[in-house]
């Protein structure tokens, strides 16, 4: 049986080596070229090369995300600088617009193409159309059902491959296909800037009172027209298999290390169970309160079962529950000391109660009882932005564990 792989979003440098560390299989990322998907967290060419060295030394692919759709000014700077990264050895390209498909394999003709989700692929029809034109993996729209998804892949080619998103936001359009955010504060939702204002509250103002504002409520609080709880199906691992899908996809290239390394964690505890033992395989809920640490809005199984109902929008709040706070990340560790370097993210005081975890391994709770600045001189918190610190450990630990602690 073939194990699904797990992709994980790479919104910069540190991210990307965070996924890895934390047991992705493949991360996708985008290109800082001119302005497409400028708000999305790009990589620098040399950053991508560092990128892309740093997976591949740890066997993970990388994926390279060009699902924009590009306009005329766009075509030329794109050329030139697929020219500029042609030798660098990414393992696929991720493109929704039929032009730019054309241009990277004239360019890079040996190039692996994948179909993003923007492109709404929602049959087999469609499916083996993109086959024909060079195209080897669908990362298929959001609104498919198991049942719709096992009838394509049983009509499709053995190799093409079928990749689906678990994990992350829902929008309201079809897999990204909305105008709210371009046409209320000019965020191009296909250029990687969606500003949520599906999620936002709303009044009603009738042509003839201006001025005169209706609220539309479900509550006190007002409305949210479009606010999708959030995709999460780490229940569901098994059924993700046996609809013929071969790479799960964690939405999220904004997001932080916290949330990448988090719900990457889950994610890997949860397939590599099932593949030990498939047939035995038992969920643990102790893989959703993990999850849960990381920021994040109720969930949904979205589409995969069933057309989603009332049952799927969340009436009540477009916020996000933040439970914890990602205070730090080791820097290094001495055994013998037992006292860890520590990158401060969020400000800590001497007693916090905090947790600690890192790559494949279980977390861990103590008090911070031993805190010190970088000349190794006793303080009382560490208030300030990436502050080096020096904190005794109760268990070892190692670079890029993480540090949280409870609101």
């Amino acid at each position: 049986m073939r194990k699904l792989e797990l992709l994980a979003p790479a919104g910069d440098l540190e991210k990307l080596k965070i996924a890895v560390d934390y047991g992705a299989d493949a991360v996708y990322f985008g290109g800082e070229m001119f302005s497409l998907r400028a708000g999305a967290g790009n990589f620098s060419e040399s950053e991508i090369i560092e990128g892309v060295k740093y997976a591949h030394d740890k066997g993970v692919k990388c994926h390279m995300a060009f699902n924009i759709f590009a306009h005329n000014e766009d075509i030329e700077p794109l050329t030139q600088y697929l020219k500029k990264i042609k030798k660098i050895p990414i393992d696929a390209f991720i493109v929704s617009d039929p032009g730019i498909i054309s241009i990277i394999k004239d360019v890079i003709p040996e190039a692996e193409l994948h179909l993003s989700t923007q492109a709404n692929m929602t049959n087999y029809a469609t499916a083996n159309f993109w086959y024909r034109q060079g195209v080897r993996r669908l990362v298929l729209a959001r609104e498919l059902t198991f049942e719709e998804i096992k009838d394509i892949k049983s009509n499709i080619p053995d190799d093409m491959e079928l990749e689906a998103f678990v994990h992350g936001a829902m929008c309201i359009s079809y897999s990204g296909r909305c105008l709210l955010s371009n046409f209320m504060i000019n965020r191009d939702a296909n250029r990687g800037q969606c500003a949520h204002p599906c999620r936002w509250k709303y009044k009603l103002v009738e042509e003839q009172r201006p001025g005169e504002y209706y609220p539309v409520e479900e509550d006190s609080r007002g409305t949210y027209i479009m606010n999708s709880k959030d995709l999460c199906m780490l229940e569901y691992i098994p059924q993700l298999a046996d609809a013929g899908i071969s790479s799960v996809k964690i939405e999220g290239r904004m997001k932080s290390v916290f949330y990448v390394a988090t719900v990457v964690s889950a994610y890997r505890r949860a397939i590599d169970t099932y593949y030990d033992n498939p047939d035995g395989f038992v969920y643990n809920p102790e893989w959703m309160e993990e999850l849960k640490k990381a920021s994040h809005r109720e969930f949904t199984t979205g589409f995969y079962f069933n057309k989603p109902t009332d049952k799927d929008q969340n009436y009540q709040t477009s916020d996000y529950t933040r439970d914890y706070s990602f205070i730090g990340m080791v820097r290094s560790y001495d055994p013998e000391t037992k006292i860890a370097v520590v990158e401060q993210r969020n400000k800590m005081i001497l007693g916090d109660e905090i947790e600690i975890f890192g790559p494949g391994k279980p977390y861990f709770s103590q008090v911070l009882d031993v805190l010190q600045n970088e000349d190794g001189e006793s303080i009382e918190s560490a208030p300030h932005p990436q502050q080096i610190v020096r904190i005794k450990m109760r268990q070892p630990v190692a670079e890029n564990f993480i540090l949280r602690k409870r609101k």
